[in-house]
């Protein structure tokens, strides 16, 4: 099958950027649907991932045929959202291709498109522009409605959850010099646990956070501190005084000897120099070549938030296909009902082993916490967020994320 076939003389792609201008977030799977039929797909259906990236939720609209969410572990359509691929449905009768919503490197979930006829490698690509273009009109939708937040959530959001969602930065970012993914859980009832990121040639930026407490006041101190983070970085400062000024807001708006835990790193991209604060926080990690390296020990400063002297600043030398991970101490102390520690070991062997897969790295992630989840039989006792960079020469695959 190819747009040859299609009964209109119209660019679907070119239509739909028109029809997109003044498209409220309800009507998106309608006028999805209808282009889809420009390019010879008789339905299309969108389905967004859940926060917890559990499952594909349908999107309803007028003209749009029902469908019921699916699982992203063990269907077709998770097949597509897990390997970033076109996937075709097995079996006789219609044509069924699931393909990968992508922003960039985020994935917002997939679309499927049935046809009468089998996809040909022509219908296939244009197919996938399609879908991109769907993802980036979700993505801008998104900023201005409640529409697909509300989709996305299979059960209540907590209040400190949703401040904290709102405080994230898209979960993947990929260049050819770097990869950036995180993630977060519980994705429901998250509280003090937070990382943010920038890419800003020729360096790219990295948090995470561990705000003592649970629930609404963690979620605050997080805000307030992510926010001197952000204040700091985008003023151009040196990852020392970003430290002290987060000291300062969190000493200085929050009593009680209220702190958090943080690790702030800064990567060249350039040379692959690693330089990183550690205000109370677990070390980074690096995986090299399948295997767990600790970089140069580095004394730790206090928690933010009650330091006496500015942090050190440490540094090392990454080698091209390095993975550096950071992390909280809710992924690593993540215990099992027998008392079993998640440990620094199991973190890194699934790292290695996701990698040795093919597995791209936000999958790796998601897989990870998913597996994080499973340890403690899906009732963590502690928020767990994480935040992983690979730096890459700029000759890799451009496929691989």
């Amino acid at each position: 099958m190819s747009l040859s076939t299609s009964v209109s003389g119209e660019d679907p792609l070119r239509s739909l950027v028109r029809a997109s201008h003044h498209l409220p977030a309800s009507r998106l799977a309608t006028v999805a649907a209808e282009h889809a039929a420009l390019l010879g797909a008789r339905e299309a259906v969108i389905y967004l991932a859940d926060y917890a990236q559990h499952a594909l939720v349908p999107l309803a609209g007028e003209g749009v045929p029902e469908r019921h969410e699916v699982t992203i572990d063990g269907s077709t359509a998770g097949r597509a959202f897990r390997r970033v691929e076109p996937v075709r449905s097995p079996g006789d009768g219609p044509a069924r291709l699931w393909l990968p919503m992508l922003d960039g490197a985020e994935r917002i979930g997939v679309v499927e498109l049935v046809t009468d006829d089998e996809p040909d490698e022509r219908f296939t690509e244009e197919a996938l522009t399609f879908a991109s273009l769907l993802a980036e009109i979700t993505v801008t939708r998104d900023a201005y409605s409640d529409h697909f937040a509300r989709l996305r959530r299979r059960k209540p959001l907590g209040l400190a959850a949703e401040i904290q969602w709102d405080l994230l930065p898209p979960l993947t970012y990929a260049s050819d010099r770097v990869v950036i993914t995180g993630a977060l859980e519980p994705a429901y009832d998250i509280g003090g646990d937070t990382f943010d990121y920038a890419a800003n040639d020729p360096w790219v930026d990295l948090m995470v956070l561990d705000a003592v407490g649970h629930g609404l006041p963690a979620a605050l101190l997080s805000t307030a501190a992510v926010g001197a983070y952000r204040h700091g970085r985008r003023s151009g400062r040196p990852l020392v005084e970003i430290a002290a000024a987060m000291d300062a807001v969190i000493a200085g708006q929050f009593p009680e000897s209220r702190f958090a835990t943080a690790a702030l790193a800064r990567l060249d991209k350039r040379s692959g120099v690693l330089e990183w604060v550690n205000c109370g926080h677990p070390e980074p990690l690096i995986v090299r070549d399948g295997a767990l390296i600790h970089p140069p020990s580095c004394r730790p400063a206090r928690p933010l938030g009650l330091q006496a002297v500015p942090p050190e600043l440490c540094s090392t030398q990454l080698r091209p296909g390095d993975r550096v991970v950071l992390y909280t101490d809710g992924v690593v102390e993540a215990r099992s009902p027998s008392g079993e520690f998640f440990g620094e070991e199991r973190l890194a062997d699934l790292i290695v082993r996701a990698e040795g897969a093919g597995e791209t790295p936000p999958e790796t992630m998601r897989r990870l916490m998913g597996s994080v989840m499973q340890h403690q039989e899906g009732q963590l006792q502690d928020d767990a967020s994480i935040v992983m960079v690979e730096w890459r020469t700029g000759s890799e695959d451009a496929l691989r994320l």
